[in-house]
């Protein structure tokens, strides 16, 4: 029997929400900054997975213009009852400082594909809700609170005194409207920073699952349950059924935030996000990812990892289900034989794709619009890197009137955390290739790795990156063929959670893609004929 490798869902794909519906398996994870929102992915043996596309594709369902660098749609829950598909999302608004502004919605679908219903608002309380239908019927919604007065007469409070407890509220679907009392039912451990709750029932008894610690390495699934849903919940045994700290020679590091679920013969699994840092570094340019482990029951009734410990393996033991892969993603993706985008390739924050990009025959157009980096209305088309080292071309076919035109091709983790070559013209009018780079926080102030920029004749050009051992180097090709390497190799490094600003803020991972800029506001375009990503 082949075996599960995690992660199973490789590259940025954090906070992962499993659910069964029949045969098939299917995961939501977050998106953040990215559109469309939600990623959902297909498997029906834990072992191969597929893309099934984004939930949230329209502005009535998610508007994230104007949201910062990792807002936007946090923790989704994707549930299966009643024929048909929940999906419980937040839009953050904010980040720093007191407030999170964190706004949460619930749409359905009678299909995984769609289309999804437009959205039902529920509170905006807290974030990382979910939705629980219980046997009887009724269905409990719940999330975790944001409390903003934790620092009131004491303004040294460690941040974990923010996370204020998991509410618990009934949901009424006929009235469409939350109902009924509002409890507080679970305070968290003494690790603190209680988020990310899911409730299911077995044994008698409602499990609810949480974590704890933070996104960063001391990340943990946490279990407590109860014989009534409102509580009172006790802790498990161990506290926590997932948890890798202190574990540094593990590959799977900053694991949490999963969830439960079960293959047709009751086998249980549990999901989790997680980190593959480069060996040596606390570096994680991939993300979070979402990792699957085996679980049992024991006959205390509490939840524990197959091999009784609290680190989930690399390696993992697959259920007895038939094989069932899905092709493979091509390396490479000629879009002037395209009528859409396939569903790997994802854009930032702005509902209306149709002003940042078109298919033609020929190529992909972006159209210019704010700087790279803009919290609102950018052209940046990209897919997730998957693997730590990687190489990627595209052809670009561009003509800058000016130099606040810019067209070409990136590797980007946010607005402070990027570096970009780029086809521009200089001040004195020649067509040029110029590289910016950006690994400042919070004043996002660009660098040039290039003293000067290097001219260009009119007409196509093939730009390239490849990242190996953290380091970053830029190619060019006026050809297709004899490739140029242009600037210093980069630090490649700055492209992670952990790279400028830190993991406990830093909530995507890195994409490489294609983008353009028309900073005089004349919308000029850029047409890309193909992108090609490989990871070797």
């Amino acid at each position: 029997m082949t075996a599960i490798q995690n992660p199973i869902l490789r590259g940025f794909h954090p906070d992962p929400s499993i659910c069964r519906a029949g045969d098939d398996f299917y995961i939501a994870t977050s998106t953040f900054e990215w559109y469309p929102g939600v990623q959902i992915s297909q498997s029906r043996d834990l072992i191969n997975w597929r893309t099934v596309g984004q939930a949230l594709n329209r502005a009535d369902q998610l508007d994230m213009r104007g949201n910062p660098d990792s807002c936007g749609v946090w923790a989704p829950a994707l549930s299966y009852a009643d024929g048909k598909f929940w999906l419980i999302y937040t839009d953050v608004k904010r980040l720093d400082g007191s407030f999170k502004d964190a706004h949460n919605y619930l749409v359905t679908a009678d299909s995984i594909d769609g289309p999804w219903s437009d959205p039902i608002y529920m509170n905006s309380s807290g974030f990382d809700p979910s939705l629980f239908h219980d046997d009887e019927g009724r269905k409990w919604f719940v999330n975790m609170v944001w409390n903003h007065l934790a620092t009131q007469g004491d303004p040294n409070a460690p941040p974990k005194k923010l996370f204020g407890g998991i509410l618990l509220q009934e949901y009424d679907h006929a009235q469409k409207r939350l109902t009924g009392e509002i409890k507080n039912i679970f305070p968290g451990s003494d690790l603190g920073l209680v988020e990310a709750p899911h409730l299911f029932k077995k044994h008698g008894y409602y499990y609810l699952i949480t974590a704890e610690g933070g996104t960063g390495y001391e990340h943990a699934v946490t279990y407590a349950r109860a014989k009534t849903i409102d509580g009172p919940y006790e802790l498990h045994p161990n506290t926590h059924v997932i948890n890798v700290l202190n574990q540094p020679d593990s590959p799977i590091q900053r694991t949490g935030h999963g969830q439960y679920v079960e293959t047709p013969d009751g086998t249980p699994y549990h999901t989790f996000l997680c980190t593959r840092p480069i060996p040596g570094k606390s570096i994680s340019p991939m993300g979070r990812e979402t990792g699957i482990a085996r679980c049992r029951w024991r006959e205390d009734d509490w939840l524990y990892l197959e091999d009784g410990s609290l680190v989930p393996p690399a390696t993992e033991t697959a259920p007895d289900l038939p094989a069932h892969p899905f092709d493979a993603e091509p390396e490479t993706h000629d879009f002037t034989k395209m009528s859409a985008l396939p569903n790997t390739f994802m854009w930032l924050r702005s509902p209306e794709p149709d002003r940042l990009f078109t298919l033609t025959t020929d190529g992909l157009r972006l159209t210019g619009r704010e700087s790279i980096g803009s919290w609102f209305e950018q052209a940046l088309v990209a897919r997730r890197l998957t693997e730590w080292n990687c190489d990627a071309v595209t052809c670009v076919d561009f003509a800058p009137e000016d130099f606040q035109q810019m067209a070409g091709i990136a590797g980007y983790y946010n607005r402070t955390q990027f570096h970009y070559l780029c086809v521009t013209r200089a001040r004195s009018g020649e067509r040029t290739l110029n590289i910016l780079s950006c690994h400042d926080w919070p004043e996002g102030r660009i660098t040039y790795p290039l003293e000067t920029m290097v001219p260009i004749k009119d007409g196509p050009v093939w730009l390239g990156l490849n990242i190996t051992d953290g380091a970053l180097q830029f190619r060019y090709s006026l050809d297709g063929t004899a490739f140029t390497n242009i600037g210093p190799a980069l630090n490649a490094d700055i492209l992670s959670d952990e790279g400028v600003r830190g993991e406990h803020s830093s909530f995507t991972g890195t994409f490489i893609g294609m983008a353009a800029q028309d900073l005089t506001g004349r919308a000029n375009t850029a047409t890309f004929t193909h992108f090609t990503l490989t990871h070797p």
